[in-house]
């Protein structure tokens, strides 16, 4: 079989399985986050947190329980990794220290999972597990609440209200996230990914000893793929044998990845009562998707560039277990989820390769996105065309039943500026300091790339990196670190005031004027929209680092 027909092959496989789970999975979150009943844990979790849970809140109260939240998860993590050596399972391994403590406790807060150490060689079992692997469900089951909120944003009338975030994010959890990544550590571990609670010592070949690092590696693979987090057990990520062994546990990944953000669509139209709008959203996403695994599948493949003709194939940095195909799709599947997780080393891939997984983040990983930020970014994204389109006609412009107007524009356009602001000041400012040459492994286009592909994986909560540059000085752990919280709360907290404010008007009745957003044409609308406004706002930064590197 040729290497074309079997990654076509797989390519039809993950569409079939998303299919089959879409509509269940989708209408089952809808109903996990519009039932009135609470599940007997759930109730004694709440009288020991002392939380009502009849309780709506308004925008600011939830923005308030948000951010709060998240800070003091920030700091208990950092309290964790510090005094990793004071706990069982430590391994004999030292603290981190604290700026790269502060580094990584924002990474995993903010569901970036950004990671300037090697797992195996820095963490014992305790901070894995207690630590990162908890935070791996909080953080997703957050953004996963947020964007529920957006959606109670729209379908609820003259109320403020948005939901209760303490419910929220307990239902995630408890309902979601934990049963199926039992489901999928279980089949991971069919798989041979390792799952143990200690290291092994093996004689080579050459007769010497090797130390094989073991530890609970399925049971946050797991966790790590399905909530679009991305933080590998060990250095290499998922091209370790140990946490991705086969091209069985690859599709696994890959699957997991895509699977809560693309059946949130489906939820989406559930709770708007209007199917056809979740489907619209999804076919947005999807039609990005193609493009993306096309331009990166075809760069990648085709062997194009120098370095990849002169070799006859674009293997460096590729696992010969998965190859250019699989490569190609699992590096564009992560950086269109925010997962950051990497199976190859996009460092290595090709100019073109390497831009358009850079282009992924910087469209606000829409594609589908992140669990549950997918959903409330290219919502904004339906405002921004909504907008264009009513100021095309003359109208007033509505999206599912509610105006935007200037207070709800105000809050978008913050949205739409704070991360690029983030990922341009912050790559900016790194260019600048006379350090950060001897940080880049490579001079030139590649270098500068390297440099713009951490902060735009940062800011964008996605948490891959050009693998070449060196962030462990403080200057990269504390401004990466800023990026990551920054490029989280702030987007999260404008989200949430636009629900506020939609959740406050009436529904406005459907006439003949009213653009139908759930028809092709809205999609197609929608996909221009996103496409030059990133563009615009990224282009002068892509023509210092993979345009011009591709050129060369």
């Amino acid at each position: 079989m040729s290497d074309t027909v079997a990654g076509l092959l797989q390519v039809a496989a993950l569409v079939l399985l998303l299919a089959l789970v879409h509509v269940p999975l989708g209408d089952y979150m809808a109903r996990v986050f519009t039932s009135s009943k609470h599940l007997r844990a759930e109730r004694a979790l709440y009288r020991l947190t002392g939380v009502d849970p009849q309780a709506d809140q308004t925008a600011k109260s939830y923005a308030v329980s948000v951010v709060g939240f998240s800070l003091v998860s920030l700091v208990v993590l950092m309290g964790i990794l510090l005094g990793q050596a004071y706990v069982p399972f430590d391994r004999d391994l030292p603290g981190m220290g604290f700026w790269m403590s502060f580094n990584t406790a924002a990474s995993f807060v903010a569901n970036t999972n950004w990671q300037s150490y090697g797992g195996e060689s820095t963490l014992g079992f305790a901070a894995q597990m207690a630590g990162l692997a908890v935070q791996n469900f909080l953080s997703a089951a957050v953004g996963i609440a947020v964007a529920v909120a957006l959606v109670r944003g729209f379908t609820r009338v003259r109320s403020g209200r948005i939901g209760n975030f303490w419910v929220d994010l307990t239902r995630g959890t408890l309902r979601i996230l934990l049963p199926m990544a039992f489901l999928a550590a279980v089949l991971l571990m069919a798989g041979g990914v390792v799952q143990s609670f200690s290291d092994s010592t093996m004689d080579t070949l050459a007769g010497h000893s090797q130390v094989l690092t073991g530890g609970p590696v399925a049971s946050q693979e797991a966790i790590k793929e399905l909530g679009t987090n991305g933080g590998g057990f060990y250095n290499a990520n998922s091209a370790h044998p140990f946490e991705n062994p086969n091209g069985y546990t690859n599709l696994l990944e890959i699957f997991l990845m895509l699977v809560i953000p693309i059946s949130l669509t489906r939820t989406l139209g559930t709770m708007l009562g209007n199917r056809r709008q979740g489907l619209a959203v999804l076919g947005t996403m999807v039609f990005l998707m193609a493009v993306s695994l096309t331009v990166l599948t075809a760069a990648e493949a085709g062997g194009r560039g120098q370095s990849a003709q002169a070799a006859g194939a674009a293997m460096e940095g590729k696992e010969t277990r998965f190859g250019e195909w699989a490569s190609a799709l699992f590096g564009m599947v992560s950086t269109g989820t925010s997962t950051g997780a990497v199976n190859a080393s996009h460092d290595s891939f090709t100019p073109t390769g390497g831009g358009s997984v850079m282009v992924n983040m910087m469209l606000g990983e829409i594609t589908p996105g992140g669990v549950g930020s997918g959903i409330y970014g290219i919502l904004v994204m339906a405002v921004v065309a909504v907008f264009i389109a009513g100021l095309m006609v003359g109208r007033t412009p509505e999206l599912f039943g509610k105006k935007i107007g200037s207070r709800q524009m105000t809050y978008v356009a913050l949205y739409t500026l704070t991360t690029p602001a983030l990922v341009l000041v912050g790559t900016g400012v790194a260019i600048s300091l006379g350090s950060t040459p001897g940080a880049m492994a490579n001079p030139g286009g590649h270098g500068f790339s390297e440099v713009l592909y951490a902060y735009t994986s940062g800011a964008n909560n996605n948490g891959s990196a050009f693998g070449g540059i060196t962030v462990t000085s403080d200057f990269f752990q504390i401004s990466i670190g800023l990026a990551m919280l920054l490029g989280r709360l702030v987007p999260i907290v404008l989200v949430l005031l636009l629900a506020g404010s939609l959740a406050e008007q009436a529904t406005v009745p459907t006439t003949a004027g009213t653009l139908p957003t759930h028809k092709p044409l809205f999609a197609a609308l929608l996909v221009a929209v996103i496409l030059v406004l990133t563009g615009l706002t990224y282009f002068p930064a892509l023509s210092l680092g993979p345009i011009a590197e591709a050129l060369a």
